[in-house]
C-alpha cells in the first residue's frame, strides 16, 4: 500500500471536510497554483500558525491534483470549477505527499528520521514503477529521474524538527536534503510546502532559496485562504441561531490581511459554532504556543507594551526581520514580537502590534498572572475584588484599589490624563473580561462612552464608566445621563445598569469614585 505516492488519504479527508456543516470553500486558491505549474514560480512555501487551515488546504490540493482517482464530482460545485484552468489540471498528476512530523521510534537518530522519508518515497516509486526494481540507484533523486515522469510534491510540517528542536545539529543537513530533492529537478512540476516557521536564511542566502515564501508578515497572494474572512463568518453564522456575528467577532477576529481586511481564527470559529458557545479553543501544542514562553525572554522590556496591548492600545514598532526556523531564542522586543506574530499570538498590520481578540486576551491574562510580572501579577490577582466592589457600589474601595495601581512601579501608569487613566482601569478590571465584553470609546446615545461593560450573562448588570481628570465624579455621572450613554445597554435589554463616575486629581494625585444604579 502506498504511503506517500498517490494515496487516497487526501481525497477521503477532503470529502469529510466538504460534507461538514461549517465548510468554507477555499478552492479558489488552486487557480493561483495552476498558473505556477511547470514554471519558475513552481516552488511555494506557506507558513501560518497552527489551527489556520493549512492541512485542510493540503488535503484539497491532493484531492484535486492526484491522478489515482476521479474527484470531478467533488469539485464541480466549488469555486475552482469556474476557472478556465479547472479541468486541464484536475486529476492529472502524480502526487507525492510528505508529512514531516512522522517520526521513527522514540530515541531515534536523525539518520533514522531522514531514512524514513527516503524509504517511504523509494518503496512507493518502486511499487508504481516495477520495471525499475532490478536497477541500482544511488539516491532518491536518481530513482525519481529514472521514472521520466513528473510529480507534484505536497509537504506538510516542513519545519517540524525546527519548531520541536529535534536533531538540532542536523538542521542544515535537513535543508540540504530538501534542496537536493527538489531544486532544479526535471521531475518536479510543483512543490507546495507548508509549516509554521519561515525558512531560515544562512548568511546571505538559503538552501531553499528557490521557494517563494508567504508568511504571516508577508503574504500578498494567499492570506485570505488561511483564516475566515468577515463575509465567510457571516455566512456561517446564518446557518445557526445560537451565536451572533458580533459574539464570534469579539472572540476570534483580529488578524489582518495586507489590504487591511480582517481574518478570524478558523478552527475556533468552527468549534464555537459546533458547540453553540464562545470560549477559548486555543490549543497549546508546545511551549512556543504559549504567550508566557516568549514574554519571559525579556519581561522588563516588553512589560509596558503588554499593559498597553491589554488596554486595546497598539504598540508601534517596525517588524522587518521574521523569526524563522532554526533561529536562536528571541532576545529583544522586535525578535519577541516577530516570533509571537509568526505563531499567531499577536497580530501585525501597518506597523502596529496588537492582541488579536478575546481568545488571545485570555492567554495574555494568564501570562500576566505569573510571578515574573511582579506587581502586574498582583493587580491581575486583585481584579476580581475590584469588580466585586464595583457591583456592590462601594466607590471608596474601588478608589483605593485604583490609587494603589497608580502608585505602582509601572512607568506607563504615571499618568496625568484620561488616556493613561484608562490604562489603569483596564488593569483593574482585567478579570472582568470573563464576565463582560468591555468596549472603549464606544458610540452610545449622543456621544462616546469611555467604557461600556456589556454583560455576558443577563443576570449581571451593565456598567457605563466615564473618566474625568481634575473634575468631580458627579460630573461624569451627569455626562452619562445627559448624553444617554446607557442607550446601547438598554437596547440589549439589560435590566440593571450601573453608572460609574471616576475622577483623578492630578495635583493631589487622588481618585474619587461614585457608582449608582440607573
Amino acid at each position: 500500500m502506498a504511503v506517500c505516492l498517490n494515496t487516497k488519504s487526501a481525497l477521503i479527508l477532503y470529502k469529510e471536510l466538504v460534507n461538514s456543516p461549517y465548510f468554507v470553500d477555499k478552492s479558489a486558491l488552486i487557480e493561483n497554483l495552476n498558473k505556477r505549474i511547470r514554471t519558475n514560480m513552481k516552488y511555494v512555501c506557506i507558513t501560518k500558525p497552527r489551527r489556520f487551515g493549512k492541512t485542510s488546504v493540503l488535503n484539497m490540493l491532493g484531492a484535486y491534483y492526484c491522478k489515482a482517482y476521479h474527484s470531478k464530482e467533488l469539485f464541480d460545485g466549488l469555486k475552482i470549477c469556474n476557472s478556465e484552468s479547472y479541468e486541464s489540471h484536475l486529476n492529472q498528476y502524480n502526487v507525492i505527499s510528505l508529512c514531516l512530523n512522522d517520526l521513527p521510534d522514540e530515541d531515534s537518530a536523525y539518520e533514522d528520521y531522514i531514512g524514513l522519508i527516503r524509504n517511504s518515497i523509494r518503496r512507493d516509486i518502486l511499487e508504481a514503477y516495477p520495471e525499475l526494481a532490478d536497477k541500482d540507484f544511488d539516491s532518491i533523486v536518481e530513482l525519481l529521474t529514472a521514472t521520466q515522469d513528473q510529480f507534484i510534491f505536497i509537504i506538510d510540517e516542513w519545519d517540524y524538527i525546527f519548531s520541536h528542536e529535534l536533531y538540532t545539529e542536523h538542521h542544515r543537513a535537513f535543508l540540504e536534503f530538501l534542496r537536493n530533492l527538489l531544486k532544479d529537478r526535471p521531475y518536479v512540476t510543483l512543490a507546495y510546502m507548508t509549516g509554521v516557521l519561515p525558512i531560515k536564511k544562512y548568511s546571505t542566502g538559503s538552501a531553499l532559496n528557490m521557494f517563494k515564501e508567504y508568511t504571516m508578515l508577508k503574504d500578498p497572494c494567499f492570506g485570505e485562504y488561511f483564516g475566515f474572512t468577515e463575509s465567510e463568518v457571516k455566512a456561517l453564522c446564518e446557518k445557526q441561531s445560537a451565536l451572533t456575528v458580533d459574539e464570534i467577532n469579539d472572540w476570534y477576529n483580529g488578524y489582518q490581511l495586507r489590504n487591511g481586511a480582517r481574518l478570524y481564527n478558523p478552527r475556533s470559529v468552527v468549534c464555537a459554532l459546533e458547540d453553540a458557545a464562545c470560549q477559548s479553543y486555543w490549543t497549546r501544542t508546545g511551549k512556543m504556543d504559549e504567550v508566557l514562553f516568549f514574554l519571559k525572554y525579556n519581561i522588563g522590556e516588553v512589560r509596558d507594551d503588554v499593559v498597553k496591548m491589554v488596554n486595546d492600545t497598539p504598540v508601534i514598532i517596525d517588524i522587518e526581520e521574521e523569526y524563522s526556523a532554526g533561529r536562536e531564542n528571541p532576545k529583544n522586543r522586535k525578535e519577541i514580537y516577530s516570533a509571537m506574530i509568526i505563531y499567531g499570538l499577536l497580530s501585525y498590520h501597518d506597523g502596529e502590534v496588537r492582541i488579536p481578540n478575546k481568545e488571545l486576551m485570555l492567554e495574555f491574562q494568564k501570562a500576566l498572572g505569573d510571578d515574573d510580572f511582579g506587581y502586574v501579577a498582583e493587580l491581575v490577582r486583585n481584579s476580581d475584588e475590584v469588580l466585586s466592589a464595583t457591583l456592590e457600589k462601594k466607590g471608596d474601595i474601588v478608589a483605593s484599589y485604583l490609587h494603589n495601581i497608580h502608585n505602582s512601579e509601572l512607568p506607563i501608569l504615571k499618568y496625568n490624563d484620561e488616556n493613561r487613566l484608562s490604562c489603569v482601569v483596564t488593569l483593574a478590571y482585567l478579570s472582568a473580561r470573563n464576565k463582560y465584553r468591555i468596549e472603549r470609546e464606544e458610540k452610545s446615545g449622543k456621544g462616546f462612552a469611555d467604557f461600556i461593560f456589556h454583560p455576558r450573562r443577563k443576570d449581571m448588570p451593565g456598567i457605563v464608566l466615564e473618566l474625568k481628570a481634575d473634575d468631580m465624579p458627579e460630573a461624569a455621572i451627569a455626562q452619562i445621563k445627559s448624553k444617554e450613554y446607557c442607550e446601547k445597554l438598554r437596547k440589549e435589554n439589560i435590566e440593571r445598569i450601573l453608572a460609574f463616575g471616576l475622577s483623578y486629581d492630578t495635583g493631589k494625585k487622588e481618585h474619587q469614585c461614585v457608582i449608582e444604579e440607573i
